[in-house]
């Protein structure tokens, strides 16, 4: 039995390792899509992609849905994949790749936040600390610019907001998974919830934007397409089967603990990128790390 618990432990972590590695490079990616196309074009397509690549998935599935499934699937289709698509391109267009991995270290607390406002979960003493000492690190992460110094505070740069919000649909997507999904597998959440939502976003795509005209006229279109395809099959499609894996054999906030690692992998890439980061900024992710692990240590150590 411990032999077999150690194992499924063993999975986990490798899951959650792989996982942290293509999330943690989505950014960079993110960067590169904005390099040609808008924030809108750049979610919308991640979405008719990654959909697109588990579309044969899908289809057979859909059927075999009751009523309860189905809505509780186009939730998880709109507030899982597709509103932080759009948030994360819209946070990008002013935010550095580096830094937008770093904010998105609050997901594991809005999983507890949204836990305990609708899944009956208790905040306790220790949340509540962890949730203030990651305050404190995301007030210093969207105050902090360069200046004399290494660093001097400034007005808060609002699209910061967007990586939050996208962390409490973050939060929110977990707890359904968990509690609302007792029978479906990992496989056919992901698929069929972003089956659910492609309509939406290739309407958008095609009716709402440039996106045709600069895929053909647009000197580097090509290429950005390219990261754009890899973001949406790699970072959104097979990423999500790894996640909802996570979420159905270990624990909501054991998956949202991805995001410890998410911010060094997306550091790695905005410096290897020629972004600056200051030391304000490394003093703000260390704040919102220790606030997380703080704030679900217990938790995390038993998936």
């Amino acid at each position: 039995m411990s032999i077999s618990t150690n194992d499924s432990n063993l999975k986990n972590w490798a899951l959650l390792i792989l996982l942290s590695l293509i999330w943690g490079s989505s950014f960079i990616l993110i960067k590169r899509g904005l390099e040609v196309f808008s924030a809108g074009e750049v979610g919308a397509y991640r979405i008719v992609a990654a959909a697109t690549f588990l579309l044969p998935l899908s289809i057979p599935r859909i059927k075999k849905l009751d009523k309860t499934q189905f809505k509780n699937l186009i939730i998880v289709g709109f507030v899982g994949s597709f509103i932080p698509a759009f948030l994360f391109a819209k946070a990008q267009t002013q935010l550095s790749s580096s830094l937008t991995g770093m904010l998105n270290a609050l997901t594991p607390l809005s999983v507890v936040v949204i836990g305990a406002l609708f899944f009956n979960s208790k905040i306790t003493r220790r949340n509540g600390i962890g949730l203030a000492i990651a305050f404190i690190g995301v007030f210093i992460l969207v105050t902090i610019k360069e200046g004399s110094g290494f660093s001097a505070f400034a007005d808060i740069n609002s699209h910061a907001f967007y990586v939050i919000l996208a962390c409490v649909c973050y939060g929110l997507n977990l707890n359904i998974i968990k509690y609302r999904f007792q029978k479906l597998k990992p496989l056919e959440i992901t698929a069929i919830s972003l089956t659910m939502v492609l309509p939406v976003a290739l309407f958008y795509l095609m009716a709402g934007t440039q996106f045709s005209y600069k895929v053909v006229n647009i000197e580097g279109a090509l290429p950005a397409l390219g990261y754009l395809t890899l973001l949406g099959v790699l970072g959104t499609a097979i990423a999500l089967i790894i996640f909802n894996m996570l979420v159905k054999t270990a624990t909501p906030v054991f998956a949202a603990s991805v995001t410890y690692i998410i911010p060094i992998v997306a550091i790695f890439w905005g410096v290897l990128d020629g972004e600056v980061l200051l030391l304000g900024h490394y003093i703000g992710i260390v704040a919102v790390i220790l606030g997380v692990w703080f704030g679900n240590r217990k938790k995390i150590n038993t998936p």
